[in-house]
């Protein structure tokens, strides 16, 4: 079992594919990556704490500059024909399908006042969709960062990771926070990222696994999900609900040794779902601390609690996501948990390198006993954030 992505065309390969979509060669590709979320999840858009990663798994555009103001765009998954759109008329309510996530991107840019020059793009990703590791956030994080080169901006990577925020939210639809795009643009090597999501400040956490001979897994239980639509959204106006009810004016302000009071104060469902937040955002800060003072042999148990609290407090697991979970750690995992916003996608593990193989027939095992689809099994390195490639 390895950690390198799937195989895939290389840039010069990319660079042919381009050619042959737009007859001209580009001036440029540039990478972004998807994300594991290690802990700390729903606490983005309640001003908490997240701890992201991001993984050796991307997204890359290859982009030349027009002379006038139309977009054409091609994906290596999307068919043969570009999508085509006039930079003057894009609005959040016309763009639909894969291309909203790079012309959400062009969108927000204006918004902010940067004037988009016309663009061809082709799109190549191996994040997989659906799976819960943000490969909007990967394709919007690639085009961000190549719109900006393009363009002249000049925006530091913490306001483009607001321009792909506001790309997610108002064009997308996803009422999602900053740590999608705060992994795929202020990651490096070997690090995870510890950000505050009310001060927008972020610190880079030694995760070093190989050093430690560990491994994360992630086991994508193809169960897909959609923030867009359904519980995402639910669990968010929950939290709005209970801080609102506990007169504050985010769940930030609120602290584990609030909770007896809350109990009085919420309905015993938005009490659940606020001790989630509210003991998650310890979690992450406890997890950063053992990252640190010790290393990340010692962070399992908190994984473990972490899922314990998604599943039972905030209810965002599935069947499928409990399996793997369950299975893993029965099989010497040192910690398992889902990973994303939930209601599918996929669960990670931290194991040793040494028992990989026996985890991973263990979990493929489990699937096919409770007659789930095959999950695809992979592991991850904490890789480096968008960059350019050429």
């Amino acid at each position: 079992m390895t950690s390198q992505e799937p195989q895939r065309p290389s840039v010069d390969d990319l660079e042919a594919a381009f050619v042959d979509a737009f007859g001209q060669a580009p001036d440029g590709v540039w990478s972004a990556p998807g994300r594991v979320n290690l802990i700390g999840e729903h606490t983005d858009y309640n001003e908490g704490f997240v701890l992201p990663f991001a993984i050796d798994r991307t997204a890359r555009v290859a982009i030349r500059r027009r002379d006038d103001q139309r977009v054409r765009l091609m994906s290596s998954y999307a068919g043969a024909d570009p999508v085509e759109a006039d930079l003057s008329e894009l609005s959040p309510d016309a763009l639909h399908g894969w291309e909203a996530y790079p012309l959400g991107v062009v969108w927000a840019l204006q918004q902010e006042g940067v004037d988009v020059p016309g663009f061809d793009l082709y799109l190549e990703s191996s994040v997989p969709t659906g799976a819960g590791l943000s490969s909007s956030a990967a394709i919007e994080s690639a085009v961000a960062l190549s719109l900006n080169d393009l363009a002249g901006a000049g925006f530091s990577r913490p306001r483009l990771v607001q321009v792909g925020r506001r790309a997610e939210n108002e064009v997308v639809g996803a009422p999602t926070g900053i740590l999608d795009q705060s992994a795929s643009l202020l990651s490096t090597d070997g690090h995870a990222v510890f950000l505050d999501c009310r001060t927008q400040e972020s610190d880079a956490v030694p995760l070093d696994l190989a050093a430690a001979n560990l491994a994360i897994l992630v086991i994508d239980t193809k169960v897909s999900h959609a923030h867009a639509t359904g519980g995402y959204g639910d669990r968010r106006a929950s939290c709005e609900k209970g801080a609102r009810m506990a007169g504050v004016p985010s769940l930030r302000d609120l602290a584990v040794a609030d909770l007896p009071r809350l109990s009085s104060v919420l309905d015993e469902e938005t009490y659940r779902r606020v001790r989630h937040i509210l003991t998650e955002n310890e979690r992450v800060l406890q997890t950063v601390k053992l990252l640190r003072d010790q290393g990340p042999t010692t962070i399992g148990p908190v994984l473990n609690a972490s899922h314990d609290s998604m599943r039972d407090d905030f209810e965002i697991s599935c069947p499928e996501l409990d399996l793997a979970v369950s299975t893993a750690q029965q099989a010497g995992a040192l910690g398992a948990r889902m990973t994303g916003g939930g209601f599918g996608g996929s669960a990670i593990a931290l194991l040793s390198t040494s028992d990989q193989d026996r985890i991973q027939s263990a979990v493929l095992a489990a699937f096919a006993t409770a007659g789930f689809r095959r999950p695809d099994v992979f592991v991850v390195e904490p890789g480096q954030g968008a960059t350019r490639l050429r």
